[in-house]
């Protein structure tokens, strides 16, 4: 997050817990990725309150290139290939589907010419009026950066299902006003305002609203939860027999 440390852990820790909220209302394998992208916010939050202790001084150089590739790794390599493959998993057969498969080979290319960058040539992590920026010769040239924004938001505003476009609507908005003011430090802060929005997503799933068969609207068949155990629910030895 573009302020300190404590902050970064303390938002890993409130989008944490939305995540595993979210989690706990996934009924379908399909819309299992798409619903754990606020849990693995949280973990890239945390990854960047480590950068922060490592930038302080409190750990040491070695730990703090570690945790600062891990950032990035997510950030400019994982993200890119990520989102339009949840959103795909999500879609119905249709035009919409072929598309996001064509942006998903997009996204893939983006994550192989990062991933590249990132292990081949040299990053700089630095401190710029109180955020974090990311630099690397490879991942930030101009020509990545918009097959990157076309995979990623592409994806979502393709989606048939309303509460993923308004995502990617967001998402673009901020993106767009993080470029303008922040563009020193945009991974950091445009991740952090991507992890908090997705608290939407927690939003709809919790009202049953991401459904494969009827998008836009509650299947008349209410499937079981997948992930049961995260409920903590306690078993019934009436049911049990």
């Amino acid at each position: 997050m573009c302020f300190s440390a404590t902050s970064s852990f303390i938002a890993s820790g409130v989008i944490g817990l939305i995540g595993i909220a979210t989690l706990r209302h996934v009924r379908e394998p399909r819309t299992l990725l798409f619903a754990a992208v606020p849990m693995l916010f949280a973990v890239h939050q945390f990854t960047e309150g480590m950068v922060w202790l490592g930038l302080d001084g409190w750990i040491n150089k070695l730990a703090l290139d570690h945790v600062g590739f891990l950032f990035m790794l997510y950030a400019q390599g994982v993200l890119p290939l990520l989102m339009p493959i949840a959103v795909m998993l999500m879609e119905p057969p249709g035009w919409r589907r072929k598309s996001i498969l064509g942006l998903t080979c997009i996204g893939a290319l983006v994550f192989a010419w990062d991933v590249f960058g990132l292990i081949f040539l040299p990053s700089q992590i630095v401190v710029e009026h109180n955020s974090i920026g990311y630099h690397n010769a490879m991942t930030g040239s101009f020509w990545v950066s918009c097959l990157y924004i076309l995979a990623t938001c592409g994806a979502l505003l393709l989606s048939t299902h309303h509460v993923v476009k308004a995502y990617g609507v967001l998402n673009v908005i901020v993106l767009t006003i993080v470029q303008i003011v922040k563009a020193y430090s945009f991974a950091s802060v445009w991740c952090f305002y991507a992890a908090t929005m997705s608290v939407m997503i927690y939003w709809r799933f919790k009202q049953l609203n991401i459904d494969i068969e009827t998008p836009n609207g509650l299947s008349p068949i209410l499937r079981p939860f997948l992930l049961s155990w995260l409920r903590l629910t306690k078993r019934d030895p009436a049911r049990d027999g």
